[in-house]
């Protein structure tokens, strides 16, 4: 049995040096027609979010996580790839625009606090700040049994944009960042948030840590997508300094420079890759934020 083991320190708060992102681009080495994964990955959740092995185990558990391996029990997974002007920038499982880059962006500068500290005060910070990004958002619908979608365009206001081509289960979300996706389906979750109040908004993100409801808001939309790309605006009263637009794609901070065009395409490539674990619709709740 060939077997890749490393730790998975998926969190909004830790950009580990060596990541996750890596180990994957190593088997998935080609940006036109990447190659399925031949070595099966088993991940030992060691962050303080870690979407993926949620996603696999249900639980932050390293045991349950060795049991998997040694057990064989193998799970194929949708992966995606991350492309800006044509180059490839990175493959993943998610990708947060707006409100999770920038919180992100925030709980990176102050490494010297723990992790429950930083992450509460990156949310409250960035509430504090928000404001929503203005961009064209388009996306290629994921295909219906003998359909050909054409591509859908919106050009406005988003607090948030997130795609994810798998549940992202957590202890602050326990049925997922996107509940309406699975693993393998072959498609990706597309999130859009609208403009809207701070306390609408606010209301949205609570209710990630219930059973439902944070999408039934008029401003929330959510699709399910085979591309997507996202083409932000240059915006008027933008600091100097700021010449990068943050993302959190999979926990880790990526910044690309705010050109007069940037453009990202999203690519869903069906069970890309096998993960030791199984499909869980639920995780282990045991975490909760008193910043909001």
């Amino acid at each position: 049995m060939s077997l890749h083991l490393l730790t998975s320190p998926f969190s909004p708060s830790v950009c580990p040096y060596v990541s996750f992102f890596l180990s994957v681009s190593a088997v998935t080495d080609r940006k036109e027609n990447p190659v399925r994964a031949a070595l099966p990955l088993g991940i030992i959740p060691a962050g303080s979010t870690d979407v993926v092995s949620c996603s696999v185990h249900g639980v932050r558990d390293p045991v349950t996580a060795t049991l998997h391996i040694v057990l064989g029990h193998l799970q194929q997974v949708d992966m995606c790839s991350f492309l800006s002007n044509g180059q490839l920038v990175r493959f993943g499982f998610s990708a947060m625009f707006g409100f999770g880059g920038r919180s992100l962006a925030r709980a990176e500068k102050k490494r010297w606090m723990s992790s429950s500290r930083r992450r509460e005060y990156a949310v409250v910070k960035t509430l504090v700040r928000l404001r929503p990004e203005d961009c064209q958002l388009s996306f290629l619908p994921a295909k219906s049994s003998g359909s050909k979608e054409s591509w859908v365009t919106n050009q406005g206001l988003y607090l948030s944009i997130s795609i994810m081509s798998i549940p992202c289960l957590s202890p602050h979300a326990p049925q997922g960042l996107a509940p309406n996706t699975s693993l393998d389906n072959g498609s990706a979750s597309l999130i859009a948030v609208g403009n809207a109040s701070r306390s609408e908004f606010i209301k949205h993100l609570k209710r990630y840590s219930s059973s439902s409801g944070q999408f039934s808001f008029p401003f929330v939309e959510t699709h399910s997508v085979s591309a997507v790309k996202i083409r932000p605006r240059s915006r008027i009263g933008w600091s100097e300094e700021e010449t990068a637009l943050p993302w959190n794609i999979d926990g880790e901070l990526v910044e690309i420079a705010n050109e007069v065009l940037i453009r990202w395409d999203w690519l869903v490539h069906p069970r890309l890759i096998a993960l030791y674990g199984e499909e869980v619709h639920e995780a282990e709740s045991t975490v909760t934020c008193s910043c909001i």
